[in-house]
């Protein structure tokens, strides 16, 4: 039996504790908040997304950054294992859109419980309102931890399960980064993830709180395509959100260290140019002597029809029988691509996951072990590991910890 020390109470941390506990390890969870799990608990806009019930393939395919570092951890302990687990603690699940899992109840509450109870059944340690200042090792192994407070704790192991820098307001505070670093591991260049982006157009400001669904948007970096995906986004008071915008800001975001980027909206994906056209042309019969803007209303919602008026396309009233085909023409293809400009990320306040981390190229992808450090573990957001939105980030935090926790 060896002693075991996890820097961190988030998912990651907990995880760990669990199973090594349950292999017979003596086990310590220094946490610096009040509580275990503060970030699990705003998930999910607080009803915690905990992985995602896809196959292998499409787990895989979620994983931006060093997918292949992963295999190991993930088929060692994969997604329908953490369902299981949950279910075995007495937390019902639910699926829903995208293969998204959720506890039934839309609680987060109940992971984070569920992982206390059986931390404290197994006798995990937990010390709450313990920041840990400093990771000690003696002739390249860990030999324990030394807390603000003046108190070195020894260990055979230490568990680095610090989460990123992304919502603060939970204590994040890139403390994983630093112990990384003075324990001379190499940390990539970091950034906020699954953000929303700021715009330059005033135009988009002024549709704050429209949702769009079932639309298309395009993302272009001096007329290259990055990205492209079908689903739902909205306006805000200083740019864009939603879905697709989160999932754009992880494969687009080092695109704005050259200049803004160009984007489209599809507005009617599902009609084709000429379709769109003939739709037009069916409420132009209808009003053939009404203006323009009383017309068209029944296309696009209020607020972003006023916008694309104000464009100038076509005048708002000028009558439908004096409009001309170029005019209808170059109409439908400004809602097949509504423009506007990103000028770059929102910070960490606001971003889901920290893109970037401790480089895996340093770490066992077996068991999340240091090459560097024996006995000093790195897992979760603190590692250079990042993925979509639904559920897939959690998953790198069960199965990374899962792989440290077992390899011990």
């Amino acid at each position: 039996m060896s002693k075991v020390l996890i820097i961190g109470g988030g998912a990651a941390g907990m995880f760990a504790s669990v199973f090594a506990a349950m292999n017979g390890h003596e086990v310590h969870v220094f946490e610096q908040n009040e509580k275990l799990g503060k970030k699990v608990f705003i998930t999910g806009k607080g009803r915690c997304n905990f992985t995602n019930a896809c196959d292998m393939e499409e787990l895989f395919y979620s994983v931006f950054s060093n997918s292949k570092f992963l295999y190991s951890a993930f088929y060692g302990y994969n997604n329908y294992d953490v369902i299981d687990f949950f279910e075995g603690l007495g937390v019902h699940t639910k699926i829903e859109r995208g293969n998204r899992v959720f506890p039934k109840s839309d609680h987060s509450s109940d992971i984070i419980l569920a992982l206390e109870r059986k931390m404290k059944s197994l006798d995990v340690k937990i010390h709450l309102k313990s920041k840990v200042d400093r990771i000690l090792t003696s002739a390249k192994k860990v030999t324990g931890v030394l807390l603000e407070n003046g108190a070195e704790i020894s260990g055979d192991t230490v568990m680095v399960a610090t989460g990123g820098l992304s919502y603060p307001s939970t204590g994040a505070t890139g403390d994983g980064y630093r112990f990384a670093e003075e324990t001379g591991h190499t940390v990539t260049t970091l950034r906020p993830s699954l953000v929303p982006m700021e715009t330059k157009e005033s135009y988009i400001t002024q549709m704050q709180g429209l949702s769009l669904k079932n639309v298309t948007l395009s993302i272009y970096s001096n007329g290259k395509k990055h990205y492209e995906s079908f689903g739902e986004m909205m306006f805000t008071h200083f740019g864009v959100t939603g879905p697709l915008v989160l999932t754009a800001s992880a494969v687009v975001g080092d695109e704005f260290k050259e200049h803004p980027l160009s984007a489209f909206i599809d507005l009617k994906p599902a009609l084709t140019i000429e379709q769109l056209d003939a739709r037009i042309l069916r409420e132009f019969e209808s009003g053939k002597n009404k203006q323009f803007k009383n017309v068209i209303g029944s296309l696009l919602p209020s607020k972003l029809l006023t916008v694309i008026l104000a464009q100038g396309i076509i005048h708002p009233d000028k009558k439908v029988n004096e409009i001309s085909r170029e005019e209808r023409q170059a109409f439908a293809d400004y809602i097949k691509a509504f423009p506007f400009t990103l000028t770059g990320l929102r910070g960490y306040n606001e971003a889901v996951i920290t893109k970037g981390g401790v480089t895996v190229k340093e770490i066992s992808p077996k068991n999340m072990e240091s090459k560097k450090i024996t006995g000093l573990h790195f897992l979760g957001e603190v590692l250079d590991l990042d993925a979509l939105t639904g559920g897939f980030n959690l998953q790198i935090a069960w199965s990374t910890a899962y792989a440290a926790a077992n390899g011990l």
